[in-house]
């Protein structure tokens, strides 16, 4: 049972142990690999994202597909590598063809996030895409009803009983494919650089 006592990191490897294994939901079924999620455990910053992909589902790790290699460069250009920060999913296990998890498959898999969130105790939550958002939202009082009203407008708020900054932006994947959002997206980060520098959590350039 898990302890205040416990470190993060233990916390974190106890979450992840449960996830490898995890037949919560029928994902269990098609997965190749559960990707519990990676990155510092002593980051003030957490990204979550939606579900693994097909490279995710085959190396077990988030965030290492074109998508990925995408956030990987949009961190480095507000002076962070994906040591700094902690990157995951909603959902640990890829859902078949990358459809959308079902309310059912979040439902199933989110204690495992509010774990993490709970282990990381982070200062920024950075949200990628449509599901990540309504699912961190849905745990504030805050509204909302779609990505596009409320990326890069960052807020101040509770959730899991600690204050935390969530700062909500496209999915990676989506700006891959639509012009419109790769600019958007990239606008979005310089604002997050300028946020995590003001409140001194990066080093100003």
């Amino acid at each position: 049972m898990e302890s205040c006592c416990l470190s993060s990191v233990k916390l974190l490897v106890a979450v992840a142990t449960e996830v490898l294994v995890c037949e919560k939901c029928p994902l269990w079924e098609t997965r190749r690999n559960a990707v519990p999620g990676e990155g510092s455990p002593n980051s003030k910053i957490v990204c979550i994202g939606e579900a693994p992909g097909r490279s995710e589902d085959a190396q077990g790790k988030p965030f290492v597909g074109a998508a990925g290699k995408y956030l990987t460069q949009l961190l480095a250009g507000i002076g962070l590598s994906r040591e700094d920060v902690f990157i995951c999913n909603i959902v640990k296990c890829r859902p078949p063809r990358n459809r959308a998890p079902s309310p059912a498959e979040v439902e199933a898999c989110t204690p495992y996030l509010d774990r993490q969130i709970n282990a990381i105790k982070p200062k920024i939550i950075v949200t990628l895409g449509h599901h990540s958002t309504a699912y961190v939202f849905s745990k504030t009082q805050l509204p909302f009803s779609s990505i596009t009203r409320v990326r890069g407008k960052s807020s101040d708020t509770a959730i899991l009983g600690r204050r935390v900054t969530i700062f909500p932006t496209f999915h990676p994947a989506a700006a891959l494919y639509n012009g419109k959002y790769r600019r958007q997206l990239v606008e979005n980060f310089r604002s997050l650089g300028r946020m995590l520098r003001k409140m001194g959590i990066i080093r100003s350039s």
